[in-house]
Parts: C-alpha cells; sequence; structure tokens
C-alpha cells in the first residue's frame, strides 16, 4: 500500500503552481484537491524601465521564484550581473532561465538565511535592487539599507484574493466535513490568511480541525490567531520534496502510534 494512501491534502497554493506538489503527493498515494487561495499577476509596469542601466548595481536580488517568473525579463539577457536568490528555489529557477546566482543561502529559505551570508554584511556604497512582489515583506530592503546598501526596488508581481467558484469552494468544505480531506497546505502566510477570508465561518470551523502543513515557524506563528486544534506538520522548507517529506514523516508516526 502507497504510503500516503488514504491521506487526503487540500493544495491552496496559486493554480500554475500547485501541479508539481499534486503530483508528488499523488505519486505517493495521496489525494489531492486544490483551491487557491490567492492568485499571483504580473504588474502592468513589471518592464521597470525607470531602472536605467542594470549594470549600476552591484547586486540585484530576487526575492522568491515567482520574482524570477515576472521579474526575469528585466536582465535583458545580461550574464554579466551579480544575481542573489533568497533560497534554492529562487536560485533554480533563475538558472533555469539561464542566469548565474553569485549569492544563495548555504542554508535556508527565506530573508534572514540570506541576511547571514557574511558578502551581505558590510555594504556601504554598494547599490542593491530587490525583484519582487508588491507589498511583500519588508525586512530585507529595510536590513540591507541599514548595512549600508543604496536599495532600489522593483515590484513585478502582485498576490490578490482568489475568487473560487461557489461550487469548488462547496466542494473543499464537502471533503473537510466528510473527512476525505484531513490535510491543508500553507506555504506562506498570504495562503494562510487568504484561505480563511474565502471560507465561510462553518469551512473555518473545519480547517481549525485539520491538520496543516505549514513551511515555516513563522507561518505558524501568523495564523495563530484561528486557534488552529491539531499541532501542525512543519516542513523543512516550502519546496515541494520537503512538503511531501513532512507529510510522510507525520503519517509514519500516525500509523506507529
Amino acid at each position: 500500500m502507497s504510503a500516503l494512501h488514504g491521506v487526503g491534502v487540500l493544495v491552496t497554493r496559486p493554480e500554475q503552481q500547485a501541479t508539481p506538489l499534486c503530483r508528488l503527493l499523488e505519486a505517493e498515494g495521496a489525494l489531492t484537491l486544490r483551491l487557491p487561495a490567492i492568485e499571483i499577476r504580473a504588474t502592468a509596469d513589471r518592464r521597470n524601465t525607470g531602472l536605467g542601466d542594470l549594470e549600476r548595481f552591484d547586486l540585484i536580488v530576487f526575492v522568491s521564484a515567482n520574482a524570477v517568473r515576472y521579474g526575469a525579463p528585466l536582465l535583458d539577457q545580461r550574464r554579466d550581473l551579480s544575481l542573489a536568490a533568497v533560497g534554492p528555489a529562487t536560485a533554480r529557477a533563475l538558472n533555469q532561465a539561464g542566469y548565474r546566482v553569485a549569492i544563495v543561502p548555504s542554508a535556508g529559505y527565506d530573508t534572514e538565511s540570506l541576511l547571514a551570508d557574511p558578502r551581505l554584511t558590510h555594504l556601504t556604497g554598494k547599490r542593491v535592487l530587490l525583484v519582487k512582489g508588491r507589498a511583500g515583506r519588508e525586512m530585507l530592503g529595510a536590513e540591507l539599507a541599514r548595512r549600508g546598501a543604496a536599495v532600489e526596488t522593483a515590484d513585478v508581481y502582485e498576490r490578490s484574493p482568489a475568487v473560487p467558484k461557489p461550487a469548488d469552494l462547496h466542494h473543499a468544505e464537502e471533503a473537510l466535513r466528510s473527512g476525505r480531506i484531513q490535510v491543508v497546505t500553507a506555504t506562506s502566510l498570504d495562503i494562510g490568511e487568504g484561505l480563511f477570508a474565502l471560507a465561510p465561518p462553518p469551512m473555518r470551523d473545519l480547517l481549525c480541525d485539520s491538520y496543516w502543513l505549514i513551511a515555516s515557524e513563522r507561518i505558524v506563528s501568523g495564523l495563530a490567531r484561528w486557534d488552529l486544534r491539531r499541532t501542525p506538520i512543519l516542513a523543512a522548507s516550502a519546496e515541494d520534496h520537503d512538503l511531501v517529506a513532512a507529510l510522510l514523516r507525520w503519517r509514519a508516526t500516525e500509523s506507529s502510534a
């Protein structure tokens, strides 16, 4: 019998990012149901022509794989620029687009991990461009500026609340109520909060009684106000393989209890 046979997972990533995770889960025997909690779209000004010659930047930092997806055209096929990535998924996206990454965290996948790189300790006189989503975390830019960098930003994508079809929302609620779905994913705080925002009150109660597969302690803390009743399943990162690995460990523990 497959390791995740009998486990149902509500996958809440944006539609274009859900397929690889669903395939990995299904390969282990899980049932998956997609209900995107947020949508990702390009900003109207994503080419940011006002940035001028990118050679003037000592470092260009991509904060996510979405930043690469929507912001790679900024680089205009220039291979001589110094690039940094917040984590391995972002670095991989840049590599797949044909770019070499100079700085990527040796461990971890978040802002704090990147900031721990000693090459970013002293930045006085350096110009840094952050390629990011609109209204994202401000910590990276603020800390780079505190370390002396002149920081500019290019907001190349934006998040918006998903608007699921009523039938899809009803189907997800019934799957939770019947027990066919026991696990809910949250690979970002925006996604977790977005799911609660779109769910009607009876569904929110079902969500609070589900197991949550969560990608970081920061997301766990951010969702604390919803009073989740079960101990979250904490993955090492938001990478698909880490999410599946965490669920496999949880299932093995549950089965042996």
